[in-house]
């Protein structure tokens, strides 16, 4: 199967700046590709490359087998969603939708028939004779998208389309995205520095840190078995728990003393070690399992659950708990769920398991 678009080595530079270091991944048709990342990590310059806004230094852009590196933005047949919605005030919603349409001159009839099909399928039919000012932000945000979706492109890319809106907003949004890639089955290129965004829109995750891919995955892999230190960090809400410690024997002996924990894993004695385990691996009572004691130090409510911040051998650690069971400064004895442990190299930053 041919990819939908393969990147080749991408490099680019501003000046004596480097923004992407020899950056491949691929997208089979119909994934939905989220790239990853905190800001300045060279994602936007990417996308931007894709379309054609940016030269590359290095490298290829192949849109469905072909090199696409000198061919202009506009024969690239893609299309992209702003985070600005970049729509024409002066313009009908109609109108803006129908642009790119008038541009390759498709006559009225032909126009009006499909973007009034398009408008239907975003539930927007009611407000094709506004214009942009008369709309709220998720409004043009869908027009936005119906734009894109009207010169039924190879290729869809977003770039951080969702930061504009408020929080129950973006939750809507993220689901009618989803909706919508489901339903056309449209290869698409999504840039966001929200994690909660990329874990719950992608069928895969390209995590970028300093111009570098730092793991490609889908979202469980990236969460369950991240590649290293960064992508650890970067991934899950609420953030990881990481030890530092040395093994001794067959136990990870965490600095501060307190903890010590059995590993399955054949380590060499004496060799340092990073110990990352989720909130979900740190239980509120030993109940047989591994256990070590623990403080804690802070509680966060968050309606079902609360968020609990505990100092372990000195170390900070977050669990998961069920609300009110947790009281700050309080000491206790919890269980740890070794099953879903990480190790990784503390100097390297590598996942060694």
């Amino acid at each position: 199967m041919t990819a939908a678009l393969a990147l080749k080595n991408i490099s680019k530079s501003y000046g004596d700046v480097a923004v992407l270091h020899d950056v491949s991944v691929e997208a089979q048709p119909g994934d939905f590709i989220v790239l990853l990342g905190p800001s300045g990590c060279g994602k936007s310059t990417l996308l931007h490359a894709i379309a054609g806004l940016h030269s590359i230094n290095a490298g290829e852009i192949v849109i469905e087998g072909r090199n696409v590196n000198d061919v202009p933005t506009r024969e690239r047949d893609i299309a992209m969603v702003f985070q600005s919605y970049a729509l024409y005030p002066n313009m009908t919603v109609a109108e803006n939708i129908g642009f790119p349409l008038k541009m390759r001159g498709l006559p009225m009839p032909e126009r009006r028939r499909r973007v009034e099909k398009i408008a239907q399928g975003l539930q927007i039919e009611a407000l094709l004779e506004r214009r942009p000012r008369q709309l709220s932000g998720g409004q043009r945000q869908r027009v936005a998208i119906g734009r894109a979706m009207v010169r039924d492109p190879k290729i869809f890319l977003f770039d951080e389309p969702l930061s504009n809106l408020d929080a129950t907003l973006r939750v809507e949004m993220r689901t009618e995205i989803k909706t919508l890639h489901r339903r056309i089955g449209k290869t698409i290129v999504y840039v966001t520095h929200d994690q909660i965004e990329a874990m719950t829109l992608a069928t895969r995750i390209v995590v970028m840190n300093k111009g570098v891919i730092q793991q490609v995955g889908s979202p469980a892999e990236v969460y369950s078995r991240p590649a290293n230190l960064f992508v650890a960090r970067f991934i899950g809400t609420p953030a990881i728990t990481l030890l530092k410690g040395v093994i001794r024997g067959s136990r990870f002996i965490a600095d501060g003393g307190g903890a010590e924990l059995p590993l399955r894993q054949s380590l060499k004695d004496g060799m340092r070690l990073t110990l990352g385990l989720r909130p979900e691996y740190l239980h509120r009572d030993a109940q047989g399992q591994t256990s070590c004691r623990a403080t804690v130090e802070i509680v966060e409510p968050t309606g079902p659950e609360d968020i609990v911040i505990l100092t372990v051998s000195g170390q900070r650690a977050t669990a998961k708990w069920p609300a009110g069971t947790a009281k700050a400064g309080e000491e206790r004895l919890i269980g740890v769920d070794l099953g879903g442990a990480l190790l990784f190299d503390p100097e390297s930053g590598e996942r060694l398991a």
